[in-house]
């Protein structure tokens, strides 16, 4: 039986995936690490995306916020580039009607390398130098992409779009955890606040279970299991958060599905 492919994504975007890796004939748990939910107040998204023409350029950092701003969107006005990070971000674009053919579309040049840091080398930044950028992102996030186009000049905006967090740790999500610990799988995180989460949960299952009488060994019982087990992660930042959290076994296969499936293809 080959190992399970433990798929951390918020459900939208998990699912798709978990179609492709079952095609694979690989076994498939569904674990949202992340909640996405809607703001409490969304005034400020909609009065950011009314003024949408009076931008030079959008930037949205995942599919989510994509999809939660195309919720006021009734349609892209001409002119405004669009900035995303990678392929899950155009995929989701395309699923709103924007398309290269009508918009220009920036994302990073190395589409193995889908971050802010590769999509500031890839934009024109003298020419935003003085024009307006909106970032519409979840309610939290790295500050790097607006810091690098504020040094180049540009007038930045960041707007939050969702709100996303760390489901609580309730009886059923501790007995899957417990469950999928018990064996070897292959793990996907695409988010190294997604995996900061994880680890916070099952430090928080190996508090209920520790107690004062037990080593600290035997305290971080859960959380030494998921060091253990196989990630695949998509970005550099990622690995080298998980390099810090204690992760040994590690695939980095740069952005995107197809990449990611090949490397579950490659490893059985």
């Amino acid at each position: 039986m080959p190992d399970t492919v433990v798929i951390t994504r918020p459900l939208a975007q998990a699912r798709p995936l978990a179609e492709r890796v079952r095609a694979l004939g690989r076994p498939v748990e569904l674990l949202p690490l992340l909640e996405i939910g809607e703001l409490a107040d969304s005034g400020p998204l909609r009065a950011a995306l009314a003024g949408l023409a009076d931008y030079a350029l959008v930037a949205f950092v995942s599919p989510n916020a994509i999809d939660a701003a195309f919720a006021h969107i009734a349609h892209w006005p001409a002119g405004v580039k669009l900035a995303v990070l990678g392929e899950g971000s155009r995929t989701a674009l395309a699923a709103h009607g924007v398309t290269p053919a009508e918009v220009d579309i920036v994302s990073p040049a190395d589409a193995s390398k889908s971050d802010s840091e590769h999509l500031l080398q890839t934009l024109d930044l003298a020419a935003l130098r003085g024009r307006r950028v909106l970032i519409v992102r979840g309610d939290s996030g790295r500050e790097l992409m607006a810091d690098g186009l504020r040094a180049a000049g540009a007038v930045v905006d960041v707007v939050p779009a969702y709100r996303r967090s760390v489901p609580p740790l309730t009886a059923a999500l501790r007995a899957t955890l417990r469950r999928l610990l018990a064996q070897a799988n292959d793990w996907v995180i695409t988010s190294s606040e997604a995996l900061r989460g994880l680890l916070a949960l099952l430090a928080e299952m190996d508090a209920a279970d520790g107690g004062t009488e037990k080593t600290d060994a035997t305290q971080q019982k859960y959380v030494v299991m998921m060091q253990q087990q196989h990630l695949i992660v998509p970005h550099a930042r990622i690995a080298e958060t998980a390099n810090n959290l204690g992760f040994t076994r590690l695939t980095l296969t740069g952005s995107g599905d197809e990449r990611l499936l090949a490397a579950l293809q490659s490893h059985p």
